[in-house]
This record gives structure tokens, sequence and C-alpha cells, in this order.
């Protein structure tokens, strides 16, 4: 899961959990979105990348191209 890349359907921000979707087992899943840096805020729409997963269903995330 962690360095796999996926895109934001809800924004991510301080005080947001957001929503990404990323592909798991040839499909595409939707996971629960924190920021690695607290401040950041990440639009609807915004390739990113894992940095970090916590079971069952939530990633800490950054912008792939930030």
């Amino acid at each position: 899961m962690i360095g796999e890349t996926g895109r934001v359907t809800g924004a991510i921000g301080p005080g947001l959990v957001g929503e990404v979707m990323l592909r798991v087992r040839g499909g595409a899943e939707a996971f629960l979105a924190y920021a690695v840096d607290p401040g950041e805020r990440i639009t609807r729409g915004t390739l990113v990348v894992v940095v970090e997963y916590q079971p069952p269903r939530t990633v800490y995330v950054t912008s792939a191209y930030g």
C-alpha cells in the first residue's frame, strides 16, 4: 500500500478527513485520507502518494507532484 498512487475524491485539509481512490485487487477502492503535513490542503482530483497505511482503510498521503 505504501508508495501506491491514487486520486483525491474528497478534499483533504486541516480538520477534514478526505477520501482517495486507490487500486486494490484489480479494482479501485475508497480509503479515508489525511495529509502527512497536517497544515496541507489537497484538493479533489489531485494525484497523491500513500506515505503511511493504517488498517483497515486509512491512509496518510502527500501530493505526487508537490
